[in-house]
């Protein structure tokens, strides 16, 4: 098969397109035909690599994809080839304390397809069969693949961890990645007030069309003091922060007495310093969460086969051109998902 994949960290210029043996499902696992990859953040990162991170060479990147079932293993039931399905990238054991009481994103053993292990840029993908949810017909490969990783983490966090209620405000800093895009859905879904915060006048009037009430140019002024006299001195409900080091400190003085900071990423850094005085005398929750347990995973995508959620795609290029991707990503270029069709 053809896969992109690489043999060192680095930039865009490691990836390489290029022939790797197909794998083989094991008794539990099914054989996808892939058709749609999203691109997502952890790509970038895992592609550029970390201190202490240790890959399996040549690594083969990738979280998202949505194909057609061709082999099941012996053990699988209620999956069958020629069945379409969206893969769920959150990979654990069964049968660790978390996993058994439905908590699966904490397993002991978690791991995130095209991080610890070989993910979905490639042209076939084995995956365990309790990793897949059957799409319903005519639902586009492309559209399941770009919401699946962004959505989940968007669902859970918001909902699940964040406990988002009707009639809150929820601010969201930053306006065109693809869990921003997810989580303005999410917390109009809730019934709450969304405030986004956005770099450029193009990009929130995109927010804007998901559903985006406030809307606020940081290129224009600053946006924690923005949202401080947008909400008559109070501040905001919750805040959605995947931006980490540049933007904590706006995040938490745009939270009201008794807010909630959700944590979901660190696109600028993971380090920063902190007054903690801004913690314990606002009586702040911070909370941190990523990706979602398999209820969740369900849960979302069934709204986005509904039509009631829908994740925005940017672009759709060929697997081959997966370097290219990854620029555009890392520019920022693009508003939503990128996808890459073997």
């Amino acid at each position: 098969m053809k896969a992109v994949l690489f043999y060192e960290h680095g930039g865009p210029e490691v990836l390489r397109y290029e022939d790797f043996p197909a794998p083989e499902p094991g008794p539990d696992d099914v054989l996808i035909q892939v058709k749609a990859i999203s691109v997502n953040r952890v790509d970038l990162f895992v592609r550029q690599g970390w201190p202490g991170m240790r890959l399996t060479y040549p690594h083969i990147p990738g979280a998202d994809a949505a194909g057609v079932v061709v082999a099941v293993g012996e053990r699988v039931s209620g999956i069958a080839p020629g069945d379409r399905v969206v893969v769920n990238p959150t990979l654990s054991c069964g049968h660790c304390e978390f996993c058994l009481r439905g908590e699966d994103n904490l397993c002991l053993e978690w791991r995130l397809l095209g991080e610890q292990v070989r993910g979905t840029y490639a042209e076939y993908l084995a995956v365990p069969a309790r990793n897949v949810l059957k799409l319903p017909d005519g639902f586009p490969f492309e559209q399941a693949a770009a919401a699946a990783l962004v959505f989940v983490t968007a669902w859970h966090s918001l909902i699940t961890r964040g406990q988002v209620r009707a009639g809150e405000s929820v601010l969201i800093v930053g306006a065109s990645g693809g869990v921003n895009s997810a989580s303005i859905q999410v917390a109009k879904l809730a019934g709450a007030r969304v405030f986004v915060v956005g770099s450029n006048a193009e990009k929130l009037a995109r927010a804007r069309d998901l559903g985006a009430d406030v809307l606020i140019d940081r290129s224009q002024e600053d946006w924690s003091q923005a949202v401080y006299r947008l909400t008559d001195r109070r501040g905001v409900d919750v805040v959605v922060d995947n931006v980490g080091q540049a933007t904590w400190f706006g995040s938490i003085r745009s939270l009201r007495k008794g807010g909630r900071l959700l944590v979901v990423g660190n696109t600028s850094g993971p380090k920063f310093e902190l007054d903690i005085r801004y913690i314990f005398h606002k009586h702040l929750s911070i909370i941190g969460s990523t990706m979602g347990p398999r209820s969740d995973f369900n849960t979302v995508m069934g709204l986005v086969f509904e039509g009631r959620l829908r994740a925005p795609v940017d672009s759709v290029m060929p697997l081959a051109e997966a370097r290219a991707a990854h620029e555009r990503l890392a520019a920022d270029a693009q508003f939503g998902k990128i996808v890459l069709v073997p």
